[in-house]
């Protein structure tokens, strides 16, 4: 069996599971955004008293994060009454981040684990060698009254990602690449395991950035083999036992892509489609109004880090915007320790409240019809983050963007910022 395989057999109380069989598997962790009030109402309909276990279900709030409505406001408010009377341990509020940042910190992401949430980016969490897949409230509602959800075993297959990148090229632009190739649609209800050197030597915030988008390719889980970076992190955090799954020698993948990133280029999603990706060196002169860095894609202490460097010392041009927002209350104060928020803001980025800000488009920085936003978040359908087109870049090339006012190719700036 595949480790994922693994992960459902032990889940559901088998021996063994196949491609195409339906399982009942208990849940080890659940978690539930603001933007599903619903399930809390599909609860109650269900009969709901009280949820299954009060240690294993959060609330996040992080798409109204501060709220922006007096809707929204209102959501978070019957939320925390529902929190509060279930004695809920994770609580979340409006103070921590961006839901796939904080469960991992808060040590309730491992390997082994089964991690649904209402969220469709919880593929994030096969950079820990765990199963973890979105759903919608009704399903949501049943896992808190049972704690268990039914899942088809999917297909597996392999992404091998094998050399080391290049100057300049990132694992978001790595990720993108990949998605162009397999394009939206490639890995429907499939799951992608991402092997190879490349992956092997991938950090914590790189894995999560490749894991984060495979749904863009319509995968239901994605899987990366825990290494020693990720075992360390979990290590220092988990809160309850976990169990590392190796999949079998003799597995066979139902399909198998070989990449080689040695050669990569800096990759740009242009509109309005994420499979529409090109390499930079295709991009002709593109001014842009506004960049984010941020999201459950590009918000890591990694990602603030690297704009940091980018633009130190420097400022930004004038009318432009730089919308910075760190993916949780530990990036944001990692980067203020480490000096990268005074570096930006003296660029005259702004620096938000954690949280996913403009991604979803509903605060922070949603921009006007006619726009052109580049931004390190995952998804550039027409109005994601308002009326404007959106470009999805790694945070480096968004940074470079904004520092020359235009789409611009990382590689061609010196350190001094300017272009060679």
């Amino acid at each position: 069996m595949h480790a994922l395989e693994k992960i459902l057999a032990k889940a559901s109380g088998q021996a063994k599971v196949s491609t195409g069989e339906i399982v009942t598997a208990k849940v080890d962790f659940a978690e539930i955004n603001d933007l599903y009030l619903q399930t809390v109402f599909s609860f109650w309909e269900m009969g709901g008293d009280k949820v299954w276990n009060k240690e294993r279900l959060a609330f996040i709030f992080d798409h109204y994060a501060p709220c922006p409505t007096i809707k929204s406001a209102e959501i978070h408010d019957t939320m925390r009454d529902f929190a509060k009377d279930q004695g809920l341990k994770y609580h979340f509020d409006i103070n921590d981040g961006v839901c796939h940042q904080v469960m991992p910190e808060a040590g309730v992401i491992a390997p082994g684990s089964v991690i649904i949430a209402t969220d469709s980016h919880t593929t994030t969490h096969g950079a820990f060698g765990a199963f973890g897949t979105g759903v919608g409230a009704t399903d949501m509602a049943t896992i808190m009254i049972t704690g268990e959800i039914w899942l088809r075993v999917p297909e597996i297959i392999e992404v091998r990602l094998e050399g080391q990148a290049p100057h300049g090229v990132y694992p978001k632009d790595v990720v993108l690449y990949v998605l162009g190739k397999i394009r939206a649609d490639g890995a429907v209800y499939k799951a992608i395991d991402f092997t190879g050197s490349y992956v092997e030597s991938l950090g914590v915030a790189g894995r999560m950035t490749i894991c984060n988008m495979a749904v863009e390719m319509g995968a239901k889980t994605a899987y990366m083999q825990p290494n020693v970076q990720v075992l360390d992190y979990v290590a220092q955090r988990a809160v309850w036992p976990y169990q590392v799954m190796e999949t079998d020698k003799d597995f066979k993948y139902s399909a198998s892509y070989s990449f080689n990133v040695e050669n990569l280029t800096p990759q740009i999603s242009v509109p309005s489609s994420v499979e529409n990706v090109v390499s930079i060196e295709e991009i002709g002169h593109v001014e842009v109004n506004q960049g984010f860095i941020g999201s459950c894609t590009g918000g890591r202490l990694e990602d603030i880090a690297v704009a940091a460097d980018i633009l130190k010392g420097k400022k930004l041009p004038k009318f432009s915007r730089l919308i910075v927002i760190p993916a949780s209350r530990e990036v944001l104060k990692n980067s203020i320790a480490k000096g990268y928020i005074t570096q930006l803001i003296d660029a005259g980025a702004t620096v938000s409240a954690p949280g996913c800000g403009p991604c979803p488009g509903t605060h922070q920085g949603v921009t006007a019809k006619g726009e052109v936003c580049i931004t390190a978040s995952n998804r550039n359908f027409p109005g994601r983050m308002g009326g404007g087109l959106l470009y999805l870049a790694s945070p480096a090339t968004v940074a470079a963007s904004l520092l020359k006012g235009c789409i611009t190719d990382v590689r061609t700036l010196r350190r001094d910022g300017n272009a060679d």
